[in-house]
């Protein structure tokens, strides 16, 4: 990927690399309403790596392909900030089923059931279970504090300066938090996140191990995630 000279070969990294953005925006999209065009990830993850390529230098200190999975995030990322692509009930459901599960978490002393969630949300297992669906896409971005959702929200959650998930991964307390979090949840919501996370399976693939249905899926994947989300939630602030 570098010339005799010893610097980056642009053209060489991007082919190298293309493929990378490919599975990025399709774990993206993955979590996103349907409404979300992954060729539109990909295409604006594409122009991100160009300007990586083009943009990087050895002295930065830095991988090449950590300065480019930041580059290329950041582009998808302002793609769906330019679609709004983000239902403000998809927001509202989210910040309202990780507050129950907080709260929950606090009296039980053990992650909830989901008829429990409902019963502390004060709605149905079905209703419950149809807000998890809605909260899909809404399992990336940092806790809003404010009660206004009228800003651009991919804006205030993805500031600039705020450090990346690529940073935050490389933390190794931040991976033992995570990895004991997954630890801690259910069974079934464990062996989704490895088969998901880990096997890279779709949520298809997933349905036919697990023996439910493709929204199933989804839903128990919104839980499993929210559930980390407020295990990990100081590392979010």
């Amino acid at each position: 990927m570098y010339t005799a000279a010893g610097t980056l070969d642009k053209e060489d990294a991007v082919r190298r690399y293309a493929p990378m953005v490919k599975r990025m925006a399709y774990h993206l999209a993955a979590r996103l309403p349907a409404s979300v065009q992954v060729d539109d990830l990909v295409q604006a993850g594409l122009i991100g790596l160009m300007d990586a390529a083009a943009r990087f230098e050895e002295s930065l200190g830095v991988q090449f392909e950590t300065y480019a999975m930041q580059r290329v995030r950041g582009a998808m990322l302002d793609e769906l900030r330019a679609s709004d692509w983000l239902p403000r009930g998809a927001r509202k459901a989210q910040r309202e089923i990780e507050e129950a599960i907080t709260r929950l978490e606090q009296k039980l002393g053990r992650p909830p059931q989901e008829s429990e969630v409902a019963a502390e949300m004060g709605i149905s297992l079905r209703d419950y279970q149809e807000k998890l669906g809605d909260a899909h896409g809404a399992l990336l971005y940092y806790d809003n504090r404010e009660d206004d959702y009228d800003d651009d929200y991919l804006e205030h959650n993805h500031p600039d300066d705020s450090p990346q998930p690529p940073e935050v991964l490389h933390d190794a307390r931040f991976r033992a938090a995570l990895i004991e979090a997954i630890d801690n949840l259910p069974e079934r919501e464990k062996l989704l996140m490895g088969l998901y996370y880990e096997q890279e399976l779709n949520f298809k693939e997933i349905a036919a191990v697990l023996g439910v249905t493709e929204s199933r899926v989804c839903q128990l994947h919104s839980q499993a995630v929210a559930r980390l989300r407020v295990k990990l939630r100081h590392w979010r602030s």
